[in-house]
C-alpha cells in the first residue's frame, strides 16, 4: 500500500531527545494542503504507521477527508523511532511530549483527539494520563491498561489469572527491536523458554523487553502513581469487542472508570460484535479472508471510524450537545443493529441461575445431593485451542463442538430452549474445585448450540488455584455478554484444564509452563450439587431460561 501522498514526514524530539518518526497529514488535495489552524488526531502505534497491516494512510485520509489534522507515530524503539524498544513504560511522556509538539505547529488550533486499536489504544490511555490539557478526547478500541503484562508471581495468593500464551512471544516478535520480527516457537515442544534462548543466540543479541519480563519479572511503572485514572481526565469513546480476547482487560478498566466519578461522568461505552482483528460476527463469508484488499479496507472504514467521528464532532468540535452520544451503544450478538442504554447492564435484566448435573444437564434446579465429576489433565495430551490466531477468533468462526467430545472435557447441556433468549450483563460461575497435583487450571467455556450441532462459543473464564491439593470454591469471571440465543437452540459448558497453545499449559508438577520440565498427569475434580454445586449465573434481559 504507497504512502499517502498528502502525508509528509517529522521527527518528534522526546524529552530525552529521542526522535520520534512522524507522518503529518493535512485535508485537501496534493498540491492544495490545508495548513490552516484546525483539530488533530493522533496516532501513536507500534505496528508501522506506513505499513499495510493498520493501513493508517487510509485511517488518515479519511480523517482528513472530515477536516482533521492526522499525525502518525512509530512509538520509541519501533521502525523508524530511535530509542529502545521496550514495552509500554515510556508512552506517557513520548505522548505528552508529542502533543506538545503538535499544539505548536502551524496546522494545530491547539485541540488534540487520539484514536487506535490494541497497542495503540493503550496509548491513548497513557496520554490521557500525562494529563496534557490540549488532549481534549480519546477513541481506544479492543485495549485495556494492563495490556500485555505478565502475571504476577510474587505474593501469596491462592489464585491468579492463567497466562496467556502470547505474553513471553510479544516482546519477541513485535517488541524485540525496532523491525517485527517473524518468530513462532516449535509449539510441539514445551520448552519455550529455552526455545527463546535458542532464537537470541541466532539473532545475536537480546531484547530489552524480554528480558524485561523473563526470567525474573520488572514491573516498571507505566502511569504516574502507578494508576491510569488518577489525574485529570477526558471524554472516552470506550470500543469494546464481544469476542476480543482482550475484551477482559477493557472490562477491567469500566469498573475502575466506575470509581474515579470524574472518569465516569464523561465515559462512553461502544461494544460491537467483533474480534481483536475487527472481524464481526454477521460479516459476511467474502469478508473473512486474512489479507483484506484495499477496497475491502475501505468500506469497512466507516463502520470503524464514524462513531469516532461523531464523539469528537462533541467532544473535540464543541458541535453538538454530549446528549447526542448514547452513554451505552451495544450490539446483541446474532441480530443486527446497534441498541442504545443509559448503563451497563442495560435496566430491566434478572440475574438466572443454572445448575450442572450428573447426567450433563445444564438446569434451573440446584441438585439436592453432592457428587463429584473428575478428569485428567494430561501435559501431553492437552485441549487444543480453537483457533490458530485468538486475536481473529470471528475469522475462523470456529466450531467448539467436537472440544465436549474429549475424556479432558466435562460437558454440560441445557435442553432445547422453546423461545429466543437476550442475554445482556455479566457471566459468572461458581465452582468448587481440587485437584491430586500442585496447581490447577481451570477453564469454563459458554456455547451456543445450533440445532445441527455445531456450537459457537459466547463467553469464557479462567483461573488457576495455586494450591490446588485444598479444595476451593472460585467464582469465576466469563465476562460480559450482549447475545441472542435462538428458540431450539441449546447452551453448554465445557470445563477443562487447558486451552493450549492460547494459553501456557501446566506441568502437573508445579513447574513454571514457559520453562517446562518435569511433567505428571493429574485429575482434576469439580462438585456438582449440594451446597457447594457447580452453577452459572447469566444476565437475561428478554425470555426465560427455566
Amino acid at each position: 500500500m504507497p504512502e499517502s501522498p498528502l502525508s509528509f514526514p517529522a521527527r518528534v524530539r522526546a524529552d530525552d531527545g529521542v526522535l520520534l518518526a512522524t507522518d503529518i497529514y493535512l485535508p485537501g488535495a496534493p498540491d492544495d494542503a490545508d495548513d490552516t489552524p484546525g483539530d488533530t488526531v493522533l496516532i501513536r502505534l507500534p505496528y508501522d504507521k506506513s505499513g499495510v497491516y493498520c493501513f493508517i494512510p487510509l485511517v488518515a485520509e479519511y480523517f482528513t477527508k472530515h477536516g482533521y489534522r492526522v499525525v502518525a507515530q512509530d512509538v520509541r524503539g519501533k521502525f523508524r523511532s530511535g530509542g529502545d524498544a521496550l514495552l509500554f513504560v515510556n508512552e506517557v511522556d513520548d505522548g505528552h511530549a508529542t502533543i506538545e509538539w503538535i499544539i505548536r505547529q502551524p496546522w494545530s488550533n491547539g485541540r488534540v483527539a487520539m484514536w487506535g486499536d490494541s497497542y495503540y489504544g493503550y496509548t491513548q490511555w497513557a496520554a490521557a494520563a500525562s494529563g496534557h490539557p490540549a488532549l481534549k478526547a480519546i477513541s481506544p478500541r479492543v485495549t485495556g491498561t494492563g495490556l500485555g503484562e505478565p502475571v504476577r508471581r510474587d505474593g501469596a495468593e491462592r489464585t491468579r489469572p492463567v497466562e496467556w500464551g502470547v505474553t513471553f512471544m510479544y516482546p519477541l516478535t513485535q517488541f524485540f527491536d525496532n523491525d517485527m520480527v517473524l518468530w513462532e516457537p516449535d509449539w510441539s515442544r514445551r520448552d519455550f523458554a529455552a526455545q527463546a534462548e535458542e532464537f537470541i543466540a541466532q539473532v545475536g543479541y537480546r531484547g530489552l523487553s524480554y528480558d524485561q519480563w523473563y526470567p525474573r519479572p520488572v514491573h516498571l511503572p507505566r502511569f504516574p502513581e502507578g494508576d491510569p485514572f488518577a489525574g485529570r481526565s477526558v471524554p472516552v469513546l470506550h470500543t469494546i469487542g464481544w469476542w476480543d480476547n482482550c475484551a477482559p482487560l477493557s472490562w477491567a478498566d469500566v469498573e475502575r472508570i466506575k470509581e474515579r466519578p470524574n472518569w465516569d461522568a464523561h465515559h462512553y461505552l461502544r461494544i460491537e460484535p467483533m474480534d481483536h482483528e475487527s472481524f464481526e460476527l454477521l460479516d459476511d463469508d467474502d469478508d473473512r479472508v486474512e489479507d483484506r484488499s484495499e477496497e475491502q479496507i475501505r468500506a469497512l472504514l466507516p463502520r470503524t471510524l464514524d462513531p469516532t467521528l461523531a464523539f469528537f464532532e462533541v467532544f473535540v468540535r464543541g458541535n453538538g450537545s454530549p446528549a447526542d452520544i448514547p452513554r451505552v451503544a451495544w450490539n446483541l450478538g446474532g441480530t443486527t443493529g446497534m441498541r442504545e442504554s443509559a448503563s451497563w447492564p442495560p435496566e430491566g435484566t434478572r440475574a438466572v441461575e443454572l445448575f450442572a448435573t450428573e447426567a450433563g444437564e445444564l438446569a434451573p434446579s440446584r441438585p439436592e445431593s453432592a457428587a463429584t465429576a473428575h478428569w485428567v489433565h494430561d501435559p501431553a495430551d492437552l485441549v487444543p485451542s480453537s483457533v490458530p490466531d485468538a486475536f481473529s477468533f470471528l475469522l475462523y468462526k470456529p466450531d467448539e463442538a467436537a472440544i465436549g467430545d474429549r475424556a479432558d472435557v466435562l460437558r454440560f447441556e441445557s435442553a432445547p430452549l422453546g423461545a429466543d433468549i437476550d442475554l445482556a450483563g455479566p457471566v459468572t460461575a461458581r465452582a468448587r474445585v481440587s485437584s491430586d497435583g500442585p496447581v490447577m487450571d481451570f477453564f469454563v467455556r459458554l456455547l451456543d448450540v445450533a440445532p445441527d450441532g455445531t456450537a459457537l462459543r459466547i463467553a469464557r473464564g479462567q483461573l488457576q488455584l495455586r494450591d490446588a491439593g485444598r479444595p476451593e470454591t472460585l467464582d469465576l469471571d466469563l465476562g460480559q455478554i450482549g447475545y441472542r440465543l435462538q428458540a431450539g437452540h441449546r447452551l453448554r459448558v465445557h470445563v477443562s484444564s487447558s486451552d493450549y497453545p492460547e494459553f501456557l499449559p501446566q506441568t502437573g508438577t508445579g513447574a513454571d509452563p514457559w520453562t517446562w520440565g518435569e511433567t505428571l498427569a493429574n485429575t482434576q475434580s469439580l462438585v456438582l450439587g449440594g451446597t457447594d454445586a457447580f452453577s452459572l449465573t447469566l444476565t437475561v434481559l428478554e425470555g426465560d431460561l427455566s
